[in-house]
């Protein structure tokens, strides 16, 4: 988040798009989601644009390398914890306080498996190709330079 703040370009492009996400949330919450395609790509977009407000300053294919990684990965622990959550909310019948908190629980890792992984995979996938073309074809991609 530091490098996202560090200099004017970088901070007028993290502004942006996080003014993408949030444009991109309402504009998700307004059509809705429930079984309406435009709306679920409304959603994506804002994540997408989320994921892209921290990490665009980055020039290096393995940390996007990571970010694809770690991106999977959370998408199957958000997966399974989900599944975990669910399971024990619905077997708790005396202590319903804790059975909403997990329930709670629930609802967020199947948001941040369903909502915020495939952006950032994606985002980790087309970084990490496009930072390794820079590094093979630097002449083809320096600033400044006409094509």
């Amino acid at each position: 988040m530091i490098e996202a703040l560090s200099t004017h370009h970088n901070r007028m492009l993290t502004g942006l798009f996080m003014a993408a996400c949030c444009v991109s949330a309402i504009a998700a919450g307004v059509i809705g989601v429930d079984d309406n395609a435009p709306g679920i790509l409304c959603a994506f977009i804002a994540a997408t644009a989320l994921v892209l407000a921290f990490v665009h300053p980055w020039r290096a294919p393995k940390r996007y390398g990571l970010l694809l990684l770690g991106a999977l990965l959370c998408f199957v622990l958000s997966g399974v914890l989900h599944n975990v959550f669910h399971a024990v909310a619905g077997n708790m019948e005396n202590a319903r306080m804790l059975a909403k908190f997990l329930e709670g629980l629930g609802v967020a890792t199947f948001l941040l498996a369903v909502l915020i992984c495939p952006p950032a995979a994606l985002v980790g996938l087309v970084g990490s190709l496009t930072m390794l073309a820079r590094k093979h074809h630097p002449q083809k991609h320096a600033r400044g330079t006409r094509l």
